[in-house]
């Protein structure tokens, strides 16, 4: 009886799907190479945008000194609205915006000496609270170019393209775990608006924060309306400014 030829059960080599040990390196570093010209190239871009974000925000800083407007606030509390209240704004020697109540005074509070005094205590919590707001605004609105460039030195920003603007994101910008996302156009070279997440003395008295920037005739952008929503106070701060006029003109 005849057999054909043994075959063997032994597993060829599969010599040519191995690449050599120096052909391997070479592709690594190649990837390395177009991963590092990539970051390279996005750092630039992340740089430029941010360089022009900056400009933009310190022009209009300057060019709002120039300035008066008014500001006119609107609190709703657990779904109450309150009056709004009005001032005079502008900004004074030292760089702050400086305040002047404007229109008709609160209407005193009825009822009997118990009930005001009750009146009384619940509203000047409430301006406790509003001049914290207050001082949770100013460290975002308008954008501060050197908060900006700290948190760029410290590897707190990421640039998101979305389709004619770019998004700038910081983290840690003016406190520890906050978040501010601020959207730039870069053909006009223009903040358009801003949002933040933050927090009010503590992580757990969370703050949400939306702006609309709008312009003025001679281009100098503004924060048209701010809208604060204090989630654990269920409170909505709605601040609109307008009636822009130059000072001295």
């Amino acid at each position: 009886m005849s057999h054909g030829p043994a075959t063997s059960s032994r597993k060829q080599p599969l010599s040519g799907f191995v690449l050599p040990t120096s052909r391997r390196l070479a592709i690594i570093a190649a990837i390395a190479l177009v991963a590092s010209l990539a970051t390279v190239a996005q750092n630039g871009e992340l740089q430029q945008k941010l360089a022009a974000a900056k400009q933009s925000a310190a022009e209009n800083k300057q060019r709002l000194r120039m300035y008066q407007w008014t500001e006119t606030t609107q609190l709703t509390l657990k779904g109450d609205p309150k009056p709004a209240t009005e001032k005079l704004c502008q900004y004074g020697p030292d760089g702050q915006v400086q305040k002047t109540p404007i229109g008709p005074p609160p209407a005193a509070p009825s009822g009997g000496r118990l009930k005001q005094r009750v009146v009384e205590k619940k509203k000047a919590e409430m301006v406790d609270y509003m001049d914290d707001v207050k001082g949770v605004l100013s460290m975002y609105v308008p954008p501060d170019p050197d908060r900006m460039q700290q948190a760029f030195q410290a590897g707190k920003i990421a640039l998101n393209p979305a389709g004619n603007v770019v998004n700038l994101v910081f983290t840690d910008y003016a406190q520890p775990g906050d978040r501010m996302t601020l959207v730039f156009n870069p053909e006009i070279k223009k903040i358009v608006s801003l949002s933040v997440n933050t927090y009010m003395g503590q992580a757990k008295d969370a703050v949400t924060l939306q702006v609309e920037m709008a312009p003025l005739p001679d281009g100098t952008s503004y924060a048209q309306q701010t809208i604060l929503n204090a989630t654990a106070k269920e409170l909505v701060v709605t601040t609109t400014n307008s009636n822009y006029q130059r000072l001295g003109g």
